[in-house]
């Protein structure tokens, strides 16, 4: 059972379980920044202007004046690179020469160009296409001023969240705005496929990765090298996104550390005296890709990157998508996060150039890093009023009475914020115009007929659309954006749901199940290893607080008024727990090995069925990034086999436990036990 790190625990000093709790564990409410909208200014002064001012940005103190070939020819004679080509010549008897041949290929591939006049004219383009189809882009200014201070005194990695192509494009503009270096960006190889953008966007800063490496030794070596040089050197900024790729459902997807590795290994190594990592969040009233994201959900294989599909998609200028709120977070210093938490001493033992098995300590730390910097992402997350519509939409499908719909979405509104979550909500506008213009916004999705709030069940000719069910597409869509309040509410829902589940109100009985629910959905959000008592304090607090539950000795009663709360967080949960329930049916009638193409194949099929049947109205065991989470955590917990055959890799079901595990999922309170305790 974990124990909790925190001073301020709300359970009995030297206890690891949560007997005989007095709740006073704390957490001090966020002051939220002003925003400023840069989309003002950018009105009212030509976009020529704008492109061609002075732009001189504060660097590096420590900056090694160099061009972006002079980074490429200290890559080809580093000793690190030097010293892998002699391993694998001798390991593969090819030529050093060929080898080193080999090294300027790769670097010739993934080097970035970085060049002003190309910052110029996306700073030109840019400019429009934002004031075209965004109403505002909201920045924390005071964000920019400790970033502006961090990028003089240390190296800097900016790591955004990942919700959209626009992100990276919007993080060099805001930087070019305010006169910051702008950044090298770690980008996909996808991008190499779109003639001229490609080579643009490489020109602005992007250096180009493959997506796996496999076990190819020289090409992890110079790309590992070619980003170390840039982060000693300060040359700029590195960017790169820990999640790895977009999230096509709007949670957070849990981190890659290959880059984060590389980027810290220099401080590692004495290299440099600190490093400033700076998480950046980015939230959006509505995505560009929101439609593709539901396709690829639903199986549509992702087109590929291509200069002839972005044309296609001019028409996105002519739509409205809402605003954007960027937040950039304070830099947190890893020499501070380091401190007395791990040793450096293993990296004085051999010649910095070697390449070594990372320690187990190193390995914990960079991972904890990792899932440090994302909840610091999600904590500055801005939700929209959409995103409460939403949630109260789903609970209500298939149509509500408006005034209801307002009714329970301030409702919802009260308790996002006692929540401490940050609410975007107009100030000094009627909350039945707040709510009818993002329903506006959101035609796609709901419609207003009538005085009834109505999500759209088919495209008016049809009920199938590219093959896919009008009704599926809506629904996943809509699902995208209440995933977003699950960043504030996912604690007190898991407690929620253990309330329910658990029978009797036994503190440590509620626990239990809590943390078996967490450990169960680990891979659907983000939760700090080894932290899972303090979120069970975290989520039991902001019931405590708001006079939803209280805490006895012994026990965890709900109140009269806390019985309506818990039952809508019960739902907002209850959609995970049932999709993973009719994964766990599917897969114990799966009696030979399957690979996982065919396991999201099945399973979206029997899904399917049982939705045609009316034997489930879970829509959102549809999403390809549940199935496959869904079967993360089954391997995880021992309950799924994966292994190796040939080169293929396939999976095979652990019956009586996959049993065992839906027994406990479809565990509820039994019929007549009170759901609230009076107090």
């Amino acid at each position: 059972m974990d124990s909790s790190s925190s001073s301020n625990s709300c359970f009995s000093v030297g206890s690891a379980s949560p007997g005989a709790v007095v709740l006073l564990y704390s957490k001090e409410l966020k002051k939220w920044d002003e925003f400023e909208d840069i989309l003002e200014e950018r009105r009212h002064v030509s976009d020529l202007k704008f492109a061609m001012k002075c732009y001189t940005p504060l660097v590096y103190k420590g900056i090694t004046p160099c061009k972006p070939s002079d980074i490429k020819s200290s890559v080809l004679s580093s000793e690190e690179v030097h010293y892998v080509i002699k391993q694998l010549s001798k390991e593969s008897l090819q030529s050093v020469d060929v080898l080193r041949e080999e090294v300027c290929e790769i670097l010739d591939e993934m080097s970035h160009k970085l060049r002003l006049g190309a910052i110029r004219f996306f700073a030109f383009a840019l400019s429009k296409i934002f004031k075209q189809i965004f109403s505002k882009v909201c920045v924390n200014e005071e964000g920019i001023q400790k970033l502006q201070r961090a990028i003089q005194e240390h190296p800097v990695v900016l790591l955004p969240s990942h919700r959209s192509y626009i992100d990276f494009l919007m993080l060099s503009f805001l930087l070019y705005n305010y006169d910051l270096p702008v950044p090298v960006i770690a980008a996909g190889m996808d991008f190499l496929g779109m003639k001229m953008v490609g080579e643009l966007l490489r020109m602005s800063g992007a250096f180009f990765m493959r997506r796996t490496f496999g076990g190819n030794k020289l090409y992890w070596a110079v790309f590992s090298e070619y980003v170390k040089t840039m982060l000693r050197n300060g040359y700029a900024p590195v960017e790169f996104f820990l999640e790895g790729t977009r999230s096509r459902s709007a949670k957070t997807l849990t981190p890659k550390f290959g880059l984060l590795n590389i980027v810290m290994e220099p401080f590692f190594k004495r290299e440099v005296f600190d490093t400033y990592l700076v998480p950046v969040s980015i939230s959006y009233d509505k995505v560009l890709e929101e439609t593709l994201y539901v396709y690829e959900l639903l199986g549509v294989p992702k087109p590929k990157e291509s200069t002839t599909g972005l044309l296609k998609a001019r028409k996105i200028l002519s739509e409205n998508f809402g605003n954007i709120h960027v937040y950039f977070g304070d830099p947190v210093s890893l020499r501070s996060l380091a401190a007395g938490r791990m040793s450096r001493s293993p990296y004085n033992l051999v010649p910095r150039y070697i390449p070594q098995k990372q320690p187990e300590d190193v390995h914990a730390f960079v991972t904890e890093v990792a899932y440090k910097m994302q909840l610091l992402q999600i904590q500055n997350l801005v939700l929209s009023p959409w995103a409460l519509t939403a949630a109260v939409l789903l609970q209500n499908q298939p149509a509500m009475d408006f005034d209801a719909l307002v009714e329970k979405t301030l409702w919802l509104k009260g308790l996002t914020q006692a929540f401490g979550g940050f609410l975007s909500w107009p100030d000094n506008e009627p909350a039945e115009e707040v709510i009818q213009s993002n329903i506006l916004l959101h035609s796609n999705i709901a419609s207003l007929v009538k005085d009834q709030v109505v999500l759209n069940m088919d495209s008016g000719d049809s009920e199938v659309v590219d093959g896919l069910i009008f009704q599926h597409i809506t629904l996943l869509m809509c699902s995208a954006y209440r995933n977003q309040l699950l960043n504030i509410f996912v604690r007190p829902s898991l407690v929620a749901m253990a309330l329910q589940m658990t029978p009797g109100f036994r503190k440590d009985d509620v626990y239990s199940c809590f943390h078996f629910l967490l450990s169960v959905f680990s891979d659907e959000f983000i939760f700090l290893p080894g932290n899972t008592l303090k979120d069970f304090e975290e989520g039991c607090y902001l019931l405590c607080k708001n006079e939803m539950i209280q805490v006895t000795t012994r026990d965890i009663l709900v109140t009269e008024k806390g019985n309506t709360v818990l039952e809508f967080l019960i739902g907002l949960f209850k959609p995970f727990v049932e999709c993973y329930q009719i994964i766990c049916k599917y897969l114990l009638n799966e009696e030979d090995y399957f690979t996982e193409k065919q396991y999201l194949a099945g399973v979206r099929k029997f899904a399917g069925q049982l939705l045609d049947q009316g034997a489930s109205q879970c829509y959102d065991v549809l999403s390809g990034d549940v199935q496959k989470n869904a079967l993360a955590a089954f391997v995880r917990l021992g309950v799924v086999e994966k292994k190796k055959v040939n080169s293929d890799t396939v999976f095979n079901v652990n019956e009586p436990a996959m049993t065992k595990l839906e027994e406990m999922l479809g565990c509820k309170t039994p019929v007549g036990k009170p759901v609230t305790a009076k107090l």
